[in-house]
């Protein structure tokens, strides 16, 4: 029983990370939609669809806006 214990929380703990991958890129990168990307992630991440777009929103480039008056 230990073996199974062993070998069980490495791959719990690797499907963990792959499946909050894009909220792990989005923190890393210090994105301006952290909360949007979370949220994504965690209400819509089960479904692939939903895991690619927060993906995405992750690895984009956020563009400086310029306001002027």
């Amino acid at each position: 029983m230990p073996v199974f214990g062993f070998f069980f929380f490495p791959f719990f703990g690797f499907g963990f990370v792959l499946y909050f991958l894009p909220s792990i890129i989005a923190l890393t990168r210090s994105k301006r939609d952290l909360l949007g990307i979370c949220l994504l992630n965690f209400f819509l991440g089960w479904t692939f669809v939903g895991w690619i777009v927060a993906l995405v929103w992750a690895l984009q480039t956020d563009y400086i806006v310029v306001v002027r008056q």
